[in-house]
């Protein structure tokens, strides 16, 4: 008979640090974009002011 304690704490543990490490990867990502700053609410509306604007036709 096998002991299968060990593969799946290593595999259990593998996945944790592989999640972690990509929401950490994401946050740092978007922090250096902006989208958690003090200008995080510009996009929003950059995008309704241009929505208000006519449009231009040729």
């Amino acid at each position: 008979m096998q002991d299968y304690v060990y593969p799946s704490i290593y595999f259990s543990y593998s996945l944790f640090a592989l999640l972690a490490g990509g929401a950490l990867y994401f946050f740092v990502k978007s922090l250096k974009h902006g989208y958690l700053g003090k200008d995080s609410e510009e996009p929003k509306y950059r995008m309704l002011h241009d929505d208000e604007q006519p449009e231009v036709r040729k």
